[in-house]
């Protein structure tokens, strides 16, 4: 038995939010700049393994704990925007930030099927 075996598993990264390429474009138009993608990330069930092993679409996680810890910061992260884009200062429209809480619960459910 090898005890090296690769990990067959399509993982998602930690920081769920911030890992799509909607997030990435963001920091490029504000910055005018791309930041290389890291070549290994820790994923949502605490390992590390190539960026390329991962993904932000639920339907190739095969992880379960990663599928699971996805779920969950989707639904954390869709509270945050709700919390904090009715702050004083905040330019979004309460139809913009529904949306955006929406589209992260949808993405949640995703992960959870």
């Amino acid at each position: 038995m090898q005890t090296s075996d690769p990990d067959p598993h399509i993982h998602v990264a930690r920081k769920v939010p911030k890992a799509d390429a909607d997030t990435r474009n963001l920091v490029v138009s504000m910055l005018g700049r791309a930041a290389d993608a890291p070549t290994v990330v820790t994923t949502g069930c605490g390992v590390q393994v190539p960026y390329a092993m991962t993904s932000t679409r639920p339907e190739s996680v095969t992880c379960l704990a990663c599928r699971e810890h996805a779920h969950r910061e989707c639904l954390r992260f869709a509270d945050q925007i709700e919390h904090l884009g009715f702050m004083p200062g905040m330019n979004f429209t309460g139809d913009q930030v529904a949306e955006g809480a929406q589209r992260l619960r949808d993405l949640a459910k995703r992960f959870s099927g």
